[in-house]
């Protein structure tokens, strides 16, 4: 590869100059919709900072055009002096990722990772040498389509960021971390890498199975011409259908006992619900009951793409 394959070039940064920055070198690897949208909160909020991306030259183009990163490279050696590194790829490359960033980093370092499932990549990082210190993150912000071109500096406001940093996670690293997020609008939530991986079983990876699996269901049974007629009910039910398959098998792999037990709790409420379609009562208490819980949805949700 050559070297202008490898580097792009730098961009200035604009706007105003007097935010100092939590972190004075932030990169980021793999510049997705999740990727580039902290690139662009982090460089927006703080211009006296350096924000570097790393992916491929298409990708990189794109963020520059964007002016989402100030550095740009197609390799790792080019986050050899960043204080954050924020690990943005699918859940197993973040994992690999990881065991690369010894050799192209010398000095201390937070690394982080943007990932949907946290226990594999948590015991992964324990192999990482004293220099670094990992911790598990998760900003709860989305949208339907993916990808640089989606990305967007307020993607995280009003959002959850959730952390599950280890017992023995500096204290200050944690704090950092908080108040980075904060920062660019995102409220941080810390819990452990268990209770993250139980929690999104049922809060992001049984919402984006049932709405595939719906409308892999409902395309092949009623046709185009049958969709044709559908209303808005069902483009609002399976919004997430058009997730990225790629992401999800990640996802599915690295939290399948979890993912399994929240696909079992569902499985057994339809199996209840067909079983008693005929007399009436089981719809009416398990929309008693969707009616209730969807009203203590965060207003925010309700009302956004996440």
């Amino acid at each position: 590869m050559s070297e202008d394959q490898r580097r792009l070039p730098v961009i200035q940064s604009g706007g105003d100059e007097t935010a100092t920055p939590i972190f004075e070198r932030v990169a980021v690897i793999g510049l997705g919709l999740i990727g580039g949208s902290v690139a662009l909160a982090a460089r927006q909020t703080w211009p006296k900072g350096l924000v570097i991306g790393v992916d491929n030259k298409e990708v990189l183009e794109r963020a520059m055009v964007q002016h989402a990163i100030d550095v740009a490279a197609a390799d790792l050696e080019v986050v050899s002096g960043a204080d954050l590194v924020v690990l943005a790829a699918p859940v197993q490359e973040n994992m690999r990722l990881v065991d690369e960033l010894e050799q192209v980093i010398s000095g201390p370092a937070i690394i982080t990772d943007v990932g949907s499932t946290k226990r594999d990549i948590v015991s992964c990082a324990d192999r990482l040498p004293d220099r670094f210190t990992f911790i598990g993150g998760h900003p709860l912000g989305g949208a339907p389509q993916s990808g640089i071109a989606y990305a967007r500096s307020d993607l995280f406001v009003g959002r959850p960021w959730l952390f599950t940093p280890t017992s023995d996670s500096p204290a200050e690293a944690v704090s950092r971390l908080k108040e980075f997020v904060s920062s660019i609008g995102a409220t941080p939530h810390v819990m452990t890498a268990n209770e993250h991986d139980n929690l999104l079983a049922y809060l992001s990876h049984l919402p984006q199975l049932t709405a595939s699996a719906l409308m892999h269901v409902v395309g092949t049974k009623a046709g185009v011409e049958g969709l044709g007629l559908t209303g808005r009910g069902l483009h609002d039910t399976t919004r997430l259908a058009s997730s990225p398959p790629t992401i999800w098998r990640d996802i599915c792999t690295t939290n399948a006992d979890e993912i399994r037990g929240a696909l079992d709790s569902l499985i057994k409420e339809l199996s209840s619900l067909r079983d008693e379609l005929g007399t009436g009562n089981a719809i009416e208490s398990l929309f008693e009951s969707a009616a209730k819980w969807r009203g203590r949805l965060p207003r925010q949700t309700r009302s956004r793409d996440t």
